[in-house]
């Protein structure tokens, strides 16, 4: 259950920048290359001629050629070429709406005439000297509404990440949660508490303290259909908490996006954009590895919940009031679900 006419993180354009990239997303099979004038293209991965998958072939001239028999395909998916043969009129496959943006490459895997780039949300970060990102990508053997689950709530991280993030303040200190429109969002303020281990590598990066108190925040924003922006810092206490200046605190925005693959498997992008020494690249790498590394840690967690749900169907499950921000980040997908051709 997942909304096509949205838009949703395909790929990053590294991932293109040798050969065409097969990948599934919401449940349809699609290839993406560089097609002419270095433009991005996004077809059906499926060769007109005999079925094969073209995301095994290669890119000649912007054109999409088939590694079966040569076959050669256009960017709106008509066919081409072919050595010795006529096939110009094959039917074309299909096409999708396909945008580069903010250092990704978005697709819309639904009708056509409803796709809007303008809808892409804004990524502050991007191509700004005042911020730093770093990040990647996990395959992820669950439904993409329990990452979202996992990210609205944010109190398993005392127990899923106690060596890094988690602190028991997170389970003692309650959560508000709140509602516009289509965003949803949950914040979480801590005052007077000590800086978990990442937080205290975060204050000595940024020339801080690591050993004095500090006010920390966690603020989840859930933007339809599966965007989840956090953000998460400490600053030192007496400065004004989230509203202290930079050179007082450690500031960050946790970056989440999840494309569903099928409906019990995600495509996760995952990334920090930090706003303190943009420029040391080897905090980038550190804090890039940390955070690979306590994201792992969610995904033997969601798998394992996967495989208990997928075992249990009918089973019914408990809700607390940590489990607003989910509830009604799955609302709004609903409603969303609703404006779909096969509602």
């Amino acid at each position: 259950m997942f909304p096509k006419n949205a838009w949703y993180v395909a790929c990053t354009p590294e991932e293109i920048d040798e050969k065409p990239l097969g990948r599934k997303i919401c449940g349809e099979s699609m290839v993406f290359y560089r097609g002419e004038e270095n433009r991005v293209v996004a077809l059906e991965d499926f060769c007109p001629h005999r079925g094969a998958r073209l995301s095994l072939g290669f890119v000649n001239e912007g054109r999409l050629v088939c590694g079966y028999h040569g076959l050669e395909m256009g960017c709106k998916g008509q066919t081409v070429s072919m050595p010795g043969q006529r096939v110009r009129g094959f039917p074309a496959i299909r096409s999708f709406p396909v945008v580069e943006r903010y250092g990704f490459i978005w697709v819309w895997p639904g009708e056509v005439e409803k796709a809007t780039p303008e809808t892409i949300q804004h990524m502050e970060w991007f191509d700004n000297p005042e911020w730093a990102y770093g990040g990647g990508l996990y395959h992820i053997q669950c439904d993409y509404r329990l990452m979202i689950d996992n990210l609205m709530d944010l109190t398993h991280e005392t127990y899923v990440h106690a060596t890094s993030i988690g602190q028991k303040e997170i389970d003692e200190t309650p959560c508000k949660t709140q509602v516009q429109g289509d965003l949803v969002t949950t914040s979480r303020y801590m005052d007077n508490i000590t800086a978990p281990p990442f937080w205290r590598m975060a204050l000595r990066a940024n020339g801080l303290k690591d050993d004095v108190a500090v006010d920390r925040w966690q603020i989840c924003r859930f933007t339809p259909p599966s965007n989840i922006l956090i953000e998460v810092g400490v600053a030192h206490r007496g400065h004004g908490g989230y509203d202290a200046p930079n050179d007082k605190k450690a500031y960050s925005v946790v970056v989440d996006f999840i494309t569903p693959e099928t409906e019990t498997s995600i495509w996760y992008f995952w990334g920090m954009a930090r706003k303190f020494k943009p420029g040391d690249k080897a905090l980038t790498a550190s804090i890039r590895e940390g955070q690979g590394k306590i994201f792992a840690e969610d995904q033997e967690m969601l798998e394992r919940q996967q495989q208990n749900l997928l075992a249990h169907p009918n089973r019914p499950l408990l809700m607390l009031n940590i489990d607003a921000g989910g509830v009604q980040a799955r609302k709004v997908i609903e409603r969303w679900m609703t404006l779909e051709p096969s509602a």
